[in-house]
């Protein structure tokens, strides 16, 4: 029986901020001093590690269970199925629903239950509930759907990750130029021409497990006990370039498919030279190089939208929005992530 994708779907926000828009804050180090060098500088160099050019805010009215809600329907028409029939509505973020100007996350009733709602469906059994995984949340969404199908428990599943992190970033922080808002979604069936071939999953919970988490602002006159989402760059780059392509490479050998057939890797769009350092390691694993346009990024236009970065992606490839990508049938591709946990998930599918 193949478990597989069969309608994909998006929210890009309409607003866009660019690099060029944080010429005039104040960035601060994490004791509260300003830094030596001036903003030009320090964007200049946040883009050459990053790659990140621009990012979408979410609109103000809008939060992001509304997100997902669009990219919900999106996906549902796309896989042509009555979204009366779905057994689950799994949706992954870290959040919940933080309004603009607010700083308290709202997750009563579950942003799951929220789609629902939007989404007027009336069947009681649709099993609606959220995921907490950090940026690997999606996938580990598609994983926990998978064993629903492969088990007897569920024909149909639909997967979200939606975030807005711009809702949570101290303006202080120059990691604030990293995150942005957006939605994606997934269908995935019982009886679908695309297969998940295999599938991994860990978490790393010794010092890893504080390399995110929330902090205080780094300006010590905001006079708030706000607290915002940071991170230490450097152990979680360090981790990521150790221990994503090693989930990769397991994942793979227990797919049964080759390296030779992988056509396409869709991995958490966090930072441009990380993602470059794990996909060029893992494929060094095998004694080979990097193969050219095996890695579509979208982060450069889009920025880091966490549990969306990679539903996203995908939809973009998979609708022929992205220049110079494409997938097709029979194609490989490995789907990866890192994120707070620390967790490392990846599948393999045959599309």
């Amino acid at each position: 029986m193949n478990i597989g994708i069969t309608g994909t779907g998006c929210y890009l926000p309409s607003i866009i901020t660019k690099n060029t828009d944080f010429s005039n804050h104040t960035f601060l180090n994490a004791d509260g001093t300003p830094f030596n060098s001036t903003n030009d500088i320090i964007i200049e160099k946040f883009k050459g590690i990053t790659g990140i050019e621009e990012r979408r805010y979410a609109e103000n009215h809008l939060n992001a269970s509304d997100l997902a809600f669009h990219a919900a329907e999106k996906a549902i028409a796309d896989a042509g199925i009555d979204k009366e029939t779905l057994d689950y509505i799994i949706f992954a973020h870290n959040f919940g629903d933080v309004a603009h100007g607010r700083s308290q996350g709202d997750t009563l009733p579950s942003l799951a239950t929220r789609v629902k709602h939007l989404l007027q469906i009336k069947n009681p059994k649709c099993v609606a509930y959220d995921l907490l995984f950090g940026c690997p949340g999606w996938i580990e969404g598609v994983i926990q759907a998978h064993a629903f199908i492969k088990s007897g428990i569920a024909k149909k599943c639909m997967v979200i990750g939606a975030e807005t992190l711009s809702r949570i970033v101290d303006p202080y922080d120059r990691d604030s130029m990293i995150y942005s808002d957006g939605a994606g979604a997934t269908i995935i069936e019982a009886g679908s021409q695309g297969q998940i071939l295999a599938h991994e999953s860990a978490t790393y919970a010794n010092e890893e497990a504080y390399y995110l988490f929330y902090g205080e602002s780094y300006s010590k006159e905001s006079g708030s006990d706000r607290k915002y989402i940071k991170m230490h760059g450097r152990k979680i780059y360090e981790f990521a370039v150790t221990y994503v392509p090693d989930a990769m490479r397991a994942c793979l050998d227990k797919s049964g498919a080759r390296i030779e057939d992988v056509k396409k890797i869709f991995i958490h769009q966090a930072n441009e030279k990380m993602d470059e350092a794990i996909v060029k390691r893992f494929y060094r694993s095998y004694g080979m190089d990097m193969p050219k346009n095996c890695m579509p990024m979208c982060i450069n236009q889009l920025g880091n939208s966490s549990v969306a970065t990679i539903p996203t992606l995908f939809d973009m490839v998979r609708k022929g929005k992205m220049e110079n990508q494409s997938i097709q049938k029979g194609d490989v591709a490995i789907f990866a992530s890192v994120g707070a946990g620390m967790n490392i998930n990846a599948f393999v599918y045959r599309y």
